[in-house]
């Protein structure tokens, strides 16, 4: 299985990193997606990506630290995909946030250039979202993105789900779906095509019921598949190959991703 979502390089897996890859490729983790945050955290990033070879990133200005969306940054972020192409499978963590201490406006045009790059480097990209899935669906419209991507932590209805994957979108699987009260997204899931879908953790994050309150690892990857099994009526084993198929077709293929030309 792949974990598609997981910040391996934040601070708290520091001292036992090793011991957290190891321990989930025990129980089948095959490969896993770190995906960038901030300037600070490309080059620590790469250090991962160095010392794991199963270990794929992307770089991206995330939502969650606004003091980071800026347009040098955005400028900073082009020189790090030009110089690292072949290391990066994407652009991501990338997004828009409601909740997030900062305008929309502000937001919504450091996302629109993070777009732009990603579309110009030919790469996928990896969506955050909170209360505005109307906001990024309008963005992709409005560029004609072509390269698909991910939406992270997928919540939301069919109707949403649908609109994704009529635009070459995969949906983020993760710890939401083992929470009985996440009724409207576990419905929603039932209904969609596993040909659709991604795992993911979000680790140390998104913990899963019964887990709240403890980090959040990679292994934890196996119950969530269980979980996504269970209200897709199929077996753990049927899951593992097609989403691990997913991965490979979005971030891993061949013409995925091309040079990218300098400004």
């Amino acid at each position: 299985m792949i974990d598609s979502h997981c910040h391996l390089d934040f601070d708290v897996f520091d001292d036992d990193l090793t011991h957290v890859i190891e321990r989930a490729g025990e129980q089948g983790v095959s490969r896993f997606l770190v995906p960038g945050t901030t300037p600070n955290g490309w080059q620590k990033q790469l250090q991962v990506a160095e010392r794991f070879e199963h270990v794929d990133i992307a770089f991206g200005l995330h939502p969650y630290f606004p003091d980071f969306l800026t347009n040098s940054n955005v400028d900073k972020l082009q020189v790090m995909l030009d110089t690292h192409r072949e290391s990066v499978c994407a652009v991501g963590e990338i997004g828009l946030d409601k909740t997030v201490d900062m305008p929309l406006s502000q937001q919504e045009d450091i996302f629109s250039r993070q777009l732009e790059l990603a579309q110009t480097c030919e790469l996928p990209v990896i969506l955050h979202h909170r209360k505005t899935h109307h906001l990024l669906i309008k963005h992709l419209k409005a560029c004609n993105f072509s390269f698909g991507g991910v939406i992270h932590a997928f919540s939301g209805s069919k109707q949403i789900a649908q609109e994704y994957i009529d635009m070459g979108f995969c949906l983020g699987i993760g710890g939401t779906i083992t929470y009985e009260r996440a009724h409207k997204t576990r419905e929603a899931v039932k209904t969609l095509p596993l040909s659709a879908m991604l795992l993911e953790t979000d680790s140390p994050d998104m913990p899963l019921c019964g887990y709240q309150g403890q980090r959040n690892t990679p292994i934890k990857i196996t119950q969530v598949a269980e979980s996504l099994a269970h209200l897709l009526d199929t077996d753990v084993e049927t899951v593992g190959h097609q989403t691990d198929a997913n991965y490979r077709r979005l971030f891993l293929s061949s013409d995925s991703g091309r040079d990218c030309p300098s400004a």
